[in-house]
């Protein structure tokens, strides 16, 4: 007769036993791994940060170099193969006034030919901003120059190279949903593990906090702290701000659950154990209360980055969050904010196309981990 683990696992034997014996990261880790969309999401997303972290190696260019003479050039595809065999390469871009409009149109010209190298020397940066180095993933050899030759996404309207922009953005922008949702998941837990767990008097109070920071309309309160925010800020000061902010008005919701969870769960035997026992309050509720729904604190988190990096990117794009010199997606599509932009430069809007695959990245793989995690998922 096949065992309770047998029946739950279809599995028998050494299988079977394996599992029984299994901890709980372990078996949460083997059904993760059945689901191929979010272990694919999860590569997607750790190629993501990892792009972040070698950002300066990534990037062709100086991000903050311009050069008026070379603004708005579209895209250098990369061909690997010319009549002889194997040369990757891109075409040079020549350019040429146009006698009717009076602005400059650029061509392909795929009789001069840019050679690629690989792991090249180019503009001096630090590595993790401690090491001090000159190298580079993409560059070109011969005579040519990889500032005035190689655009692999094309340049801005001041000449910038937007592939080394993008690359330096993705930095900005997932280290604020990462620390964002850290500082909302640490709210919405404490807060709401507090009111579930106590009740009365603070569960009050608590309640009406969340009440009145929802109540709180949401472009007017952007636009007042943009306003508010001193221009003479640097860089850094605004960006830890604006991820103050965005976390400090997306707690709620995760503490409301969490209060709700712990209402029903702080009647329960194993909690009345554990407080016969002589557990403390606090490991009542970190080591009992808050594994028992694992899965909905993962599934909050991993739709909480995507969530912060929306945010981010659309009070950016609209001028309400990090502002130039800061690089950030949002920041790179406030150059495509009009229709002329579009049409005449569609490239200026491919950093619309990482937000699109990390939110997408980051939903699947919330999925994957919502599954493993729930014991009476199938």
């Amino acid at each position: 007769m096949a065992t309770h683990v047998e029946a739950l696992t279809g599995v028998g034997g050494a299988a079977a036993e394996r599992v029984s014996v299994a901890s709980q990261r372990q078996l949460i880790w083997w059904r993760f791994r059945k689901h191929k969309v979010a272990m694919f999401s999860g590569v997607v997303i750790l190629l993501f940060y990892l792009s972040a972290i070698g950002a300066n190696f990534l990037a062709t260019a100086d991000p903050e170099r311009s050069d008026a003479l070379l603004n708005l050039m579209p895209p250098q595809p990369i061909k690997l193969f010319d009549e002889t065999g194997w040369s990757p390469h891109v075409c040079a871009i020549t350019g040429q006034r146009d006698m009717m409009t009076f602005k400059k149109v650029y061509k392909p010209d795929c009789n001069i030919q840019v050679p690629l190298v690989f792991f090249t020397e180019g503009y001096r940066y630090k590595f993790l901003g401690l090491f001090p180095t000159n190298k580079h993933l993409i560059g070109v050899g011969g005579d040519f120059k990889t500032e005035e030759t190689l655009f692999l996404l094309g340049t801005d309207i001041q000449g910038r190279d937007l592939w080394s922009r993008l690359i330096l953005g993705t930095r900005v922008s997932l280290s604020i949903g990462l620390v964002g949702v850290a500082l909302s998941l640490f709210l919405g837990i404490i807060l709401g593990g507090i009111s579930g767990y106590y009740g009365g008097y603070l569960d009050t109070v608590i309640q009406r906090l969340i009440e009145i920071t929802r109540a709180v309309p949401t472009i007017p309160l952007w636009m007042g702290l943009a306003a508010a925010l001193p221009r003479n800020w640097s860089v850094l000061q605004v960006y830890f701000a604006i991820t103050l902010i965005i976390a400090l008005f997306a707690w709620t919701d995760l503490a409301r659950v969490v209060r709700g969870r712990f209402l029903a769960l702080r009647e329960e035997d194993f909690v009345a154990a554990a407080r016969l026992a002589g557990a403390k309050p606090w490991r009542i509720i970190m080591a009992h209360m808050l594994p028992s729904f694992y899965s909905h604190i993962i599934a909050a988190t991993t739709l909480a980055i995507p969530a912060m990096i929306v945010s981010e990117t659309s009070l950016s794009f609209l001028g309400l969050g990090l502002r130039p010199p800061a690089i950030s997606w949002g920041t790179l599509l406030q150059a495509a904010q009009n229709i002329q932009s579009v049409a005449t430069t569609p490239w200026l809007l491919i950093p619309a196309v990482p937000v699109i695959v990390a939110i997408l990245a980051f939903n699947f793989l919330g999925d994957g981990l919502r599954d493993a995690a729930d014991p009476y998922s199938n």
